[in-house]
């Protein structure tokens, strides 16, 4: 029967679901409705049970006071006789309490907390993974997961806490006011007073707990965000032995973010001490003037016994609300900070209503396109004025020095950045027109940087084309002559071969298996067109030249581009176009290339051996210097 209870506030909400508007918007206040309205219902249920509460525990100073007024006035023996239905009445509203301390435990705790945490982690982790690719450039990945998984705690307990002190203290005090009025308006004005100065501390500590929240969290990030760069680099650690330099880079924010905690709980103490002093005024003014209206004959036993119990209840409630108050403000900070990060607009988005990419023949045309990464309007950037076709099925080869801007051109096909000026067409669709998804669906790509998924052989290989079956994975796999070290590997959970995990990055595999995974998963998708940016870097020749007779085969009717600074690779594509400076200054085959005697010409005499007589003959010339000067 528990579980048929507990299961059905825990299906009130979905934590994977998705809100209308997909963009959380900028603005703590606007920010925090963008997710509680997704849970409004259940909030105003929990309201109004958390008033019936407190008007519960606020009644309780009165019964005290009817009580001992009843006791001093009946005779013993006929307590119980003369006042049942009232002693009754009072059991009742004693008991509505647990009972709706019972339905608010299964609305927060089971409707509202696991699913609110999980769907503001959901929502934000949705829109950040859809941010462009300099999005994820320009910060820790560390730091980005932490703001992400920080801000469902942040909400929820920021709310849940708000509603469980502050709107309670606010229904408790409302009603002792009304109670402390009728009993002497001079015990008003002493709550009144202590009001004033209570609400002091608030605006004296409240804010500094925000701003300063907001900066510890912060502070955190960074710190989070060093240490996972360490975990995530290791082996650059290990391997050039900078312990003690990376103990210095990690430490130094670990410091500045307990010097920030310093500051954070200054104001802490400083708020509770002031609280334990304005609350002893409190308790002394009402008990006095109590008792002293007593002895002048002003106030009656009851009314003394129910004003000294209110003074300490409203004193422990203070000391309740102001220790959730400045949980509620430093998770208020906390969520100011990740809103920073996860509600940021995404600076590349697909035109409303964009449609698929439909890939006919595979053809791709650059018309005078301009790109810089510093500037919007993209003159003098990394790509110049650059007009090139490609034929469907033709295969192209980029060529140049480092910087000229061949990856550039490459991530602009991917559609990883839009095109500044200029168009930039695949079958005569201006790919800005059409939805990012279907440009990459599209294209198969395997790049100089390989990293795998922290998931199984078996994941990584499909994951361009998840409905592949085993056997033309399995295909897939010996065309990139990988078959053989797949069926050797296990993980510490005892899976092996396909299931086997391949670590963070793949790091349980060298640089030249994850590639060759990198090329059996592109094979897998069989995309229309290719794009391999230095495809084969990490891997020796032998099983280069293994892999190559079976990527030839793959580029059968597609459309590629490949990039290599190994021209061998590349020198038998159709074309070969060459870069520098982010314009095209060269443009031909292989033979036309060389008897032109340009760039490409040069290139190629440096890797087959020229160089080594260039290097000969200037080491000559400066012997004969040195014999010359002697």
């Amino acid at each position: 029967m528990f579980d048929r209870i507990f299961t059905w506030f825990e299906s009130r909400y979905s934590p994977v679901a998705l809100a209308d508007d997909r963009q959380p918007p900028m603005g703590l206040w606007r920010f925090y409705w963008y997710f509680i309205s997704q849970f409004r219902a259940a909030y105003w249920l929990r309201m109004v049970i958390v008033a019936v509460a407190a008007i519960s525990d606020a009644m309780l100073p009165i019964f005290v006071g009817l009580i001992v007024g009843l006791l001093s006035s009946t005779k013993p023996g006929d307590f119980f006789a003369a006042h049942t239905p009232l002693l009754a009445t009072m059991a009742i509203v004693v008991l509505l309490r647990p009972l709706s301390m019972v339905v608010d435990a299964l609305i927060r705790n089971h409707a509202i907390a696991p699913n609110l945490i999980d769907l503001i982690r959901w929502q934000s982790h949705w829109h950040v993974v859809r941010q462009d690719w300099s999005f994820f450039q320009n910060d820790f990945a560390g730091r980005i997961g932490t703001k992400v998984m920080q801000s469902g705690d942040s909400v929820e307990m920021s709310v849940n806490l708000t509603v469980d002190a502050v709107w309670y203290a606010l229904v408790f005090v409302a009603v002792a006011i009304v109670v402390l009025a009728r009993l002497d308006p001079l015990l008003l004005a002493v709550v009144a007073v202590w009001l004033v100065f209570y609400c002091l501390i608030f605006w004296f500590a409240m804010p500094r707990i925000t701003r300063r929240s907001s900066a510890l969290s912060e502070r955190w990030s960074q710190v989070s965000g060093r240490m996972v760069d360490s975990y995530t680099n290791i082996l650059t650690l290990k391997t050039f032995s900078t312990g003690e330099h990376e103990d210095k880079y990690v430490s130094k924010a670990v410091v500045e973010h307990a010097d920030t905690f310093y500051q954070l709980m200054r104001v802490f103490t400083l708020m509770w001490s002031a609280l334990f002093v304005l609350n002893a005024v409190l308790l002394i003014a009402i008990s006095w003037l109590a008792l002293a209206g007593w002895n002048a004959g002003a106030m009656t036993t009851a009314a003394v016994a129910t004003a000294i119990p209110f003074a300490l209840q409203i004193a422990n409630i203070s000391g309740r609300i102001l220790d959730v108050g400045a949980n509620v403000f430093r998770q208020i900070g906390v969520a100011s900070n990740s809103m920073t990060t996860i509600a940021r607009p995404i600076t590349m988005q697909d035109q409303p209503g964009a449609p698929a990419l439909v890939v006919s023949a595979g053809g791709i045309e650059f018309d005078r396109v301009n790109f810089n990464y510093w500037r919007k309007d993209g003159k003098g950037g990394v790509i110049d004025d650059l007009s090139l076709k490609i034929a469907p099925g033709e295969r192209v080869g980029l060529i140049g020095r480092s910087g000229a801007g061949k990856s550039t051109l490459v991530n602009l096909v991917l559609r990883l950045f839009d095109v500044q000026d200029g168009k930039l067409l695949i079958d005569g669709q201006d790919i800005r027109n059409v939805s990012q998804e279907s440009v990459r669906a599209a294209i198969g790509f395997v790049n100089q940087d390989t990293s795998l998924l922290h998931r199984s052989v078996r994941e990584n290989l499909k994951y361009g084309r998840q409905s592949a079956s085993d056997e033309a994975m399995v295909s897939a796999a010996k065309a990139a002559q990988i078959a053989d070290v797949v069926a050797e590997l296990t993980d510490p959970h005892g899976q092996s071969g396909y299931d086997a995990l391949v670590g963070e990055r793949g790091v349980k595999l060298s640089g030249g298996q994850r590639q060759r995974i990198a090329i059996a998963r592109v094979m897998l998708k069989d995309a229309p067109i290719l794009i391999l940016d230095e495809a084969t870097s990490a891997l020796d020749s032998e099983v280069e030249a293994a892999i190559q007779e079976n990527l030839y085969k793959l580029m059968q009717g597609k459309t590629v581009i490949a990039i290599a600074h190994r021209l061998s690779t590349i020198a038998a594509m159709d074309r070969l176009v060459v870069m520098d400076r982010g314009r095209i200054v060269e443009d031909g085959s292989h033979e036309a290339l060389i008897a032109k005697g340009g760039l490409y010409a040069q290139l190629w005499r440096r890797q087959s051996g020229g160089f080594l007589l260039e290097e000969k003959q200037a080491a000559e010339d400066l012997s004969t210097k040195g014999e010359a000067a002697e």
